[in-house]
């Protein structure tokens, strides 16, 4: 009996013949062709995703009938650059020998910045009419830092002197104005004080809404611009006016018709049936017309909702974008008074529409480091320059003021906003600080008696 266990135990601890031909032979994987799919990657249709920034080069799939405009043109723009540069130097029926030449060598440095920038920049938020466009003006903002920074190191007589060279007609003193002289509220005064300034007031409000995409912040940014000037008219009497005109013409009339017809715009943008069929998909004439037309309109729509009382990241943005946008309505002002330019110049007009087209991007690179920040890993470009630009007018408003207002800051003044900025600090304090607190001490009470239990 014991043997005859011992003959089933071999039997079943023993592999057979039949299980070791049941084992499959191990096969061999073929090795990977190269390139794609066994189709052999060229160097030019390589992938330039850079994974360091998260970016894409082109965003948009672009149409394929002007495919031209959307391949990297690299090396045959260096050659029309260089080849425009030597025909500009070289040729005497261009630059005649004798003339001078510094303002077009200014020029030309200008534009082989901004050919640099429209070719290797990185692309931003923005892929209408073409990330180009948005490259160039990427540029432009990097050269009015540069600038700033230039003027920086300059007192403000030798600015004065530089600004002769852009334009002979600057480099003298401007007359002081005030608009608080006659104040009774009569329809003729009404009437005297519409001018132009009121339509550009309604413009540049439909810009901020277009960037801020927000009623509620446009119009905090509204009355706070209000209030900064009643702050600042004891050094710029341009900023004296009637209650009637800060209160009816600029908040009541103009800056909320501005806004309004911004934020329908926004709606528009928003509720808008985005399609992006190429020339050669649509047909007849008014179809191809409608689809150059939307080649400069939005790509896509993004809603901002800014959430200020969310959190205190959200609240801290919304103060310091409020800040930013103050000093960038304020900054033109002191420079043009400083400077001594009219407000209907061209350099201040350009200034204008500048900070306008590159506030564009950088507000919306901001709001998506902020709200998404695990596909923004850091700021953007845009915001970046941004806030380094308007910080460095500031700097240089605030060196060249000095002895320039000797008047003081009125007491009121003072009070006024030493108490908004107690409220500013005690607001987060006491709607996201103490909560923390009290959540910090309760676990931290929890855990001694977590302890003594166990």
């Amino acid at each position: 009996m014991l043997k005859e266990k011992e003959e089933d135990f071999a039997v079943l601890s023993s592999p057979t013949e039949e299980s070791d031909s049941a084992v499959s032979p191990v096969t061999e994987i073929p090795e990977p062709k190269p390139g794609l799919d066994g189709t052999p990657v060229r160097w030019y249709d390589a992938d330039r995703t850079e994974p360091y920034t998260r970016i894409e080069p082109f965003q948009e799939k672009h149409d394929t009938t002007v495919e031209f405009f959307y391949r990297p043109i690299t090396l045959s723009a260096l050659g029309a650059g260089m080849a425009v540069l030597a025909y500009v130097a070289m040729t005497e029926d261009v630059l005649q020998e004798g003339r001078d030449k510094r303002r077009a060598g200014a020029y030309a440095v200008i534009a082989s910045f901004l050919l640099f920038s429209i070719i290797q920049f990185r692309d931003g938020p923005f892929v209408r009419p073409h990330p180009a466009f948005w490259r160039a003006v990427l540029g432009i903002n990097v050269l009015y830092e540069l600038a700033l920074v230039f003027l920086l190191f300059q007192d403000l007589p030798s600015a004065r002197a530089m600004m002769k060279y852009l334009d002979t007609s600057l480099g003298k003193p401007l007359p002081e104005k005030s608009y608080a002289e006659n104040c009774a509220l009569t329809l003729q005064n009404i009437w005297n004080a519409l001018d132009i300034f009121c339509v550009a007031h309604a413009l540049g409000w439909f810009g901020k809404a277009l960037i801020l995409r927000d009623y509620w912040f446009c119009w905090i940014l509204s009355v706070a611009f209000e209030f900064a000037e009643y702050s600042l008219q004891h050094q710029l009497p341009n900023f004296a006016e009637c209650w009637w005109d800060h209160w009816i013409l600029d908040v009541l009339i103009c800056n909320w018709l501005g806004t309004y017809l911004g934020m329908k715009t926004c709606q528009f943008f928003e509720v808008k049936h985005y399609t992006w069929r190429g020339l050669r998909q649509t047909r007849g004439f008014r179809s191809k017309t409608r689809r150059v037309i939307s080649q400069f309109s939005p790509h896509d729509w993004t809603t901002f909702k800014w959430e200020g009382t969310a959190s205190f990241v959200h609240y801290f943005t919304v103060v310091l974008l409020l800040a930013v946008f103050l000093a960038a309505e304020l900054n033109p002002f002191y420079l043009k008074a400083l400077l001594w330019m009219e407000p209907d110049h061209p350099i201040v007009i350009g200034r204008l529409v500048g900070v306008f087209l590159c506030a564009l991007p950088a507000v919306r690179e901001l709001y998506q480091y902020v709200n998404d920040p695990r596909r923004a890993v850091r700021m953007g470009q845009h915001v970046w320059i941004m806030l380094a630009t308007i910080g460095t007018e500031l700097l240089v408003i605030t060196k060249w003021s000095r002895g320039q207002f000797p008047e003081p800051l009125p007491t009121r003044v003072k009070w006024a906003w030493s108490m908004g900025a107690f409220l500013l600090v005690l607001y987060p304090t006491l709607q996201f600080g103490v909560p923390a607190a009290r959540r910090y001490l309760r676990r931290h009470q929890r855990a001694p008696k977590a302890k003594t239990v166990s």
